[in-house]
């Protein structure tokens, strides 16, 4: 994480726990106001709100541990973060909801059955009441403020709950005042305004708990809205050089989000061209899911743009060798592929040549309109070579080649000649000036028979390596 990364987590956390330190200590003023306001009118309706702000007063707590947990870094245990203790928060402050509803609507029931609904007229629960409405909308708003900001669904859970608590003692204020209304005035029936009050209190949250209890679980076990995978997948699939998008899977843990895809890829891309492609993929997903931690899991597939050169070089790839001087000639009708294969020069004969069979075998397999293979072996060097210097042979052999090669019409010059021994071998190594517009296979043909010709001069020289270069960039 870069310092600024740092930085931004760091005030990001600490908003959090003060937010949500703030909402605890107000649902602990609340509950102790309408406990004292509750047991003053002796209202049933404040008494529930007393104990549904006591309720409050334990997910508030919840959430500020939840929160201060939530933001720790990923460690060996939870490789992941610890986000998902939001979620736990979120659910455990719903099951309190649901706990306090059940009591508030089994009093309420009771009261109405026994009919002790006696009032005491005072206006310290209507004072209360309001201010409690207040305080409500008050952190209501902190709290949503500070959740769109960090994305934490712990404190969206205590804003949503804290809101519906402005409803709910509206409910109460409501049937108390109806209530005493009734005892003032005889209107009997309306000595049910507060045990039903409480209970349409309950229905209220009951309900605004089940959607959130909902949303928690669906996080809970990993559900994403089918819309978030969708969108992600369509990103991905309209990448240049993407051929499919094999799985697409997607996580939340609090405010986070984890996508893990699958992507096939041409099977002869590069190591770098893969790795781009992964950076590419990676931006995608991050066009939908602005910070969501990606891994792409890269998949090699036949492209059905393959030529048969791809498919010779696919196998090759895949046996982990080298190829060269790859050709396809057409035969009485049939393909036949020649190429040079590059092996260990310290394995036997017997084993280099089982290998190269089997690799023939393969690529017949890989495509089937060839009609046969031949395969040149070589040796591929596993040493470090310390050639020796030869003055006079560099001298005698540069006159040489430099002869040979003022035969050629198409060869300019070749100069940088090198001549060095190594054990027994003689190596001759040189750059040779062509035309610029001069196409590569007739670079390859001069220089082969350069390369040739010369060696009928110098049999003495076992290796030739020729550097071609255009006239242009010829300095001499």
């Amino acid at each position: 994480m870069t310092g600024a990364a740092s930085i931004t987590a760091s005030r990001i956390s600490a908003d959090k726990r003060r937010v949500s330190l703030r909402s605890m200590l107000a649902a602990g003023a609340m509950t102790l106001l309408k406990l004292a306001a509750g047991l003053f009118s002796g209202s049933l309706g404040v008494l529930s709100d007393a104990a549904h702000s006591a309720l409050d007063l334990a997910g508030s707590a919840l959430t500020f541990f939840s929160v201060t947990v939530s933001d720790k870094p990923a460690d060996e245990d939870h490789p992941y973060g610890h986000a998902k203790f939001e979620n736990l928060s979120a659910f455990g402050e719903a099951g309190l909801m649901v706990v306090s509803c059940a009591w508030i609507v089994r009093e309420a029931m009771q009261r109405m059955i026994r009919g002790t609904m006696e009032l005491h007229h005072s206006l310290w629960p209507v004072l209360v009441l309001l201010a409690s409405i207040a305080v409500d909308y008050w952190r209501s708003r902190q709290l949503r403020t500070v959740a769109d900001r960090t994305g934490s669904p712990a404190l969206a859970t205590d804003a949503f709950h804290f809101a519906s608590d402005i409803w709910s003692t509206l409910a109460v204020f409501a049937g108390l005042v109806a209530a005493w209304t009734g005892q003032r005035f005889g209107v009997n029936w309306l000595r049910f305004a507060d045990p039903w009050a409480a209970i349409v209190v309950s229905l209220m949250i009951l309900r605004l708990t089940f959607r959130l209890g909902r949303e928690t679980v669906a996080v809970l076990v990993d559900q994403v809205p089918a819309d978030v995978r969708r969108r992600v997948l369509l990103e991905v699939q309209r990448l240049e050089g993407v051929l499919a998008v094999e799985q697409v899977r997607v996580r939340r843990a609090g405010a986070a989000y984890f996508a893990d895809l699958t992507v096939a890829l041409p099977r002869s891309d590069t190591f770098e061209h893969t790795g781009e492609h992964v950076r590419d993929i990676t931006d995608a997903v991050h066009r939908v899911l602005p910070d969501a931690d990606v891994v792409v899991h890269t998949v090699p597939r036949q492209d059905f743009r393959e030529s048969i050169f791809d498919r010779v070089r696919a196998v090759a790839a895949r046996n982990n060798i080298s190829v060269h001087d790859l050709s396809v000639q057409s035969r009485n009708g049939q393909l036949r592929v020649e190429l040079h294969v590059e092996l260990d020069e310290t394995l036997p004969l017997r084993q280099a040549h089982s290998f190269v069979t089997g690799m023939e075998a393969e690529i017949l397999r890989e495509a089937p309109e060839i009609g046969s293979v031949l395969t040149h072996i070589e040796s591929e060097p596993a040493t470090i070579e310390k050639p020796e210097a030869m003055a006079e042979a560099e001298r005698r052999i540069g006159q040489t080649l430099r002869r040979v090669a003022s035969e050629f019409a198409q060869i300019k010059d070749v100069h940088e000649i090198t001549v060095s021994r190594s054990g027994d071998h003689i190596y001759l190594a040189c750059h040779c000036t062509l035309p610029d517009d001069l196409p590569m296979l007739r670079v390859h043909e001069a220089i082969t028979s350069l390369e040739d010709r010369f060696k009928l001069e110098c049999p003495e020289v076992y290796r030739v390596t020729i550097h071609p270069e255009p006239a242009t960039d010829n300095r001499r």
